[in-house]
């Protein structure tokens, strides 16, 4: 029996140790060629030339040829205005790729002796990162469907007169909202006899019912796709956009004729362990973010951590910082909720 590709060694390309033992230099080089490649030019965020700009070695910044303006490594990026030096950053990144079942806020600030609000905001500014560039391109082929209900835990009453039905809307808790996830599979005749899910895309709704459900999928999915999904009345609607294919759980895991969503299940077996196992609650603003999350360790289980590093640094070197991530330290906690319907 061969060994499993987490247990064997071209899984292990980065070494935390490594990471936190670098120097300022090295710390700046890689910074350097996440953002701009290992031979490229730095690029005035001002301007936008990229005219051999003078390098100031005492202060590792860069001055613009054309309009003089000073540029850092880390400038009008996600860690611009930064406090700390860079290695404190890759660590911190570092440490997040290596995480399997997410990272929380608490568990970070005791690992580099920071505070919780330094590290709350550093993690979501992170995902944020995950989030802003993801492929959002409409999957097509097989596309396996299902929804999972967070922030909807109600607590009956002690007493067993005083207990109400849960199940009805007006006893639920009004910050429930249902991930939506939508999992691309490889075809079963895939060349490089490849398996199971491709990429997994998330969005988060009121309520998994027709109307919530149907949305998203007419924004995302592509026509002509077929939708796997359970045997809820919820996946009922879009018969002349897409092929249907549905399996009853209480009859069978996988249908007669091979029907399954047990690539959608297994996403939401890894976000209950992320939630339960670490974050507890999302609150209503960051689901999303975490779902997202969620999706993208999915679809990186069988990178090495080394590549979901580079990966990651990459997102955090090269993208802007999100206007609704800025001044989190300072009480700015206002976040629109990013719901798909």
């Amino acid at each position: 029996m061969s060994r499993h590709f987490l247990l064997s060694a071209a899984a292990r390309r980065l070494s935390v140790r490594e990471v936190l033992g670098m120097s300022d230099a090295q710390a700046f080089e890689r910074f350097r060629a996440m953002r701009w490649g290992r031979e490229g030019e730095a690029v005035c965020p001002a301007c936008g030339v990229a005219e051999q700009p003078w390098f100031l070695p005492s202060r590792r910044q860069w001055r613009g040829r054309a309009c003089g303006h000073t540029v850092s490594v880390t400038s009008g990026r996600m860690f611009a205005h930064r406090k700390l030096p860079l290695q404190v950053y890759l660590g911190a990144i570092a440490i997040y790729s290596t995480a399997a079942k997410g990272l929380s806020a608490l568990q970070r600030s005791r690992d580099r002796d920071v505070q919780y609000k330094r590290a709350f905001v550093m993690m979501h500014k992170i995902r944020e990162r995950l989030m802003v560039p993801r492929d959002a391109t409409a999957p097509s082929g097989e596309v396996q469907r299902d929804g999972a209900s967070t922030n909807g835990s109600v607590r009956p009453e002690n007493r067993a007169d005083e207990r109400v039905d849960r199940r009805l809307a007006e006893n639920q808790n009004p910050d429930q909202r249902c991930v939506l996830v939508m999992r691309e599979t490889h075809p079963a005749d895939d060349p490089l006899g490849r398996v199971g899910g491709k990429r997994t895309l998330t969005v988060i709704i009121g309520r998994e019912n027709q109307t919530d459900v149907g949305a998203p999928a007419a924004r995302f999915i592509a026509p002509g796709a077929t939708l796997s999904a359970d045997a809820s009345d919820a996946y009922d609607l879009r018969h002349g956009r897409y092929a249907r294919r549905r399996v009853n759980h209480q009859h069978a895991d996988r249908a007669a004729d091979g029907t399954t969503d047990k690539q959608a299940e297994a996403y939401f077996s890894r976000f209950r362990r992320m939630q339960i196992g670490q974050h507890h609650t999302f609150g209503v603003s960051r689901p999303a973010r975490y779902a997202n999350e969620a999706a993208y360790r999915e679809d990186t289980r069988r990178g090495s951590n080394g590549a979901i590093f580079d990966d990651i640094l990459a997102k955090c070197a090269r993208t802007r910082p999100h206007r609704d991530r800025c001044g989190d330290r300072q009480g700015n906690t206002a976040r629109p909720e990013l719901l798909a319907a």
